[in-house]
């Protein structure tokens, strides 16, 4: 076999391997204390912009507070879309999730009426920013716009 062939495909799979490691590092990213890059991610594998991952950061740390609260973990069914996969699911143009300003969310063993009651609870306490909530029947949408949204 000739080497000088061998060299670049070598070359390519390590390139391969080391880009890999660094996109797994930074999905495994934390947060917070219970939530990492990764549980947000656009569910079409869209990479996370700069801008987001600094708006991810400030709404896991909101999220972080309502665990913390509520003493169970939180599952996060929706959190930064991309513009395209927020259009393939019929979202809003301007919607939250496409700044990485959103989560739809669940907690095990308890429904959405209860989930957002403590999230209205924390937000009167001014524990969480004021935002978005949206009380849906098998999730809850919170979001941190700064401004009060009811739904």
């Amino acid at each position: 076999m000739d080497a000088s062939k061998l060299i670049p495909g070598i070359l390519i799979t390590v390139a391969g391997v080391l880009a890999w490691q660094k996109f797994r590092a930074r999905m495994d990213q934390k947060l917070s204390k219970n939530f990492s890059l990764n549980e947000f991610a656009s569910k079409d594998g869209a990479a996370t912009p700069p801008d987001v991952l600094e708006n991810l950061q400030s709404l896991a740390k909101n999220l972080q507070v309502i665990r913390d609260e509520i003493g169970k973990p939180i599952k996060i069914n929706s959190g930064y879309r991309s513009p395209e996969h927020n259009k393939s699911v019929g979202g809003v143009k301007n919607s939250m999730h496409v700044k990485g300003k959103a989560a739809d969310i669940t907690i095990q063993g308890l429904t959405p009426n209860q989930i957002a009651a403590v999230i209205f609870m924390l937000i009167e306490q001014k524990k969480i920013k004021q935002g978005g909530v949206g009380i849906y029947p098998n999730f809850v949408h919170y979001d941190i716009r700064g401004t009060k949204a009811r739904w």
